[in-house]
């Protein structure tokens, strides 16, 4: 089954303001290896047209603090869309979601509960959001870019 780029994009805005004069802008692209006339394989990024199951996706987001003053206690938090299984974050201060933003942690800490009450180990496809908590105030005038990726289910 193929995905039309318009209906993966829609799950994602292309830019949105944000609080404390920071404002966020968000790409998404298809890793694809590409091979030269000489053989040699190499990896790159293109804006996705079409995408097919396996596809390997990298989604990012950049912010810029537009505002004068520091931004403190900033979070991005970003759903994953349905047709998409989480594959990692860049960032140490990333967290992702299992439950719809309810609960937060690492994936490895995170469970399920199954329909027979017991409890299973969270899996890449069971991620729902991810979140960037930053640490430190962002400066007046820093931008900087965040990413996830993830995989056409």
């Amino acid at each position: 089954m193929k995905y039309l780029l318009p209906l993966l994009a829609l799950l994602i805005p292309a830019a949105a303001p944000a609080a404390n004069g920071v404002t966020l802008a968000s790409n998404v692209f298809v890793e694809r290896v590409k091979q030269d006339p000489s053989g040699k394989s190499s990896t790159v990024l293109e804006p996705p047209r079409i995408v097919t199951p396996g596809d390997k996706l990298l989604f990012e987001l950049s912010y810029k603090n537009g505002g004068a003053e520091p931004a403190a206690d900033f979070v991005v938090t970003n759903p994953i869309p349905d047709a998409v299984a989480y594959a990692g974050a860049d960032g140490e201060s990333s967290a992702v979601s299992v439950d719809d933003g309810r609960t937060w942690g690492a994936l490895a800490a995170l469970k399920i509960k199954q329909a027979d009450g017991t409890m299973r180990a969270a899996l890449p496809n069971d991620v729902t959001h991810v979140r960037w908590t930053f640490t430190r105030a962002i400066a007046a005038g820093e931008a900087g870019k965040l990413s996830f990726r993830g995989v056409v289910k």
